[in-house]
């Protein structure tokens, strides 16, 4: 007997490029974050975690940055550990949960930041030259969207096969 095999739609087809894309994109801004991170002793992966705090405004628990970031608790932890051995934030504590700290930037750690932020305002402009707003609007917005629809199906249990248990 031979199992079907499911053909995906028109817009699964176009789904599935946007995905390859977005992989894409994700490799190519990673190493250009390191770049622009180099000349300040930190990686993407450092500078994102800066960021991160930095644009909430307030210190976090590891699992907020995580969740913030779409990384999980353990990269998080271990980025973490590096940016405090480099001075570059400090851990306070959590009147909310005394065994999740928060994690702070250090006047260091606000500097650097800083810095980067202003390098990648530069680059950024650059790279956007010549795209319309309207459509850097839609990409966001897409991207926003697959971005809360692949959040609802991690928090959704699985079958024993590991299939989600659901319907799109």
């Amino acid at each position: 007997m031979r199992e079907t095999v499911e053909t995906r739609m028109s817009e699964g087809e176009k789904a599935t490029e946007v995905i390859l894309s977005t992989f894409r994109a994700n490799g190519l801004l990673l190493a250009a974050g390191d770049r622009l991170a180099a000349e300040h002793g930190l990686t993407s992966a450092r500078w994102q975690v800066l960021g991160a705090i930095a644009l909430a405004q307030r210190p976090l628990t590891v699992p907020q940055i995580a969740r913030r970031m779409g990384l999980t608790r353990q990269t998080v932890h271990t980025t973490v550990s590096r940016l405090l051995a480099d001075g570059l934030v400090e851990l306070v504590p959590n009147a909310d949960h005394r065994r999740s700290q928060l994690v702070r930037l250090t006047e260091l750690g606000e500097a650097r930041y800083r810095a980067i932020d202003e390098k990648q305002a530069a680059w950024v402009n650059e790279l956007a030259a010549g795209l319309r707003r309207s459509e850097l609007e839609t990409t966001r917005r897409v991207l926003g969207e697959l971005c809360k629809r692949l959040e609802a199906r991690s928090h959704q249990p699985q079958d024993p096969k590991g299939n989600d248990r659901h319907e799109l």
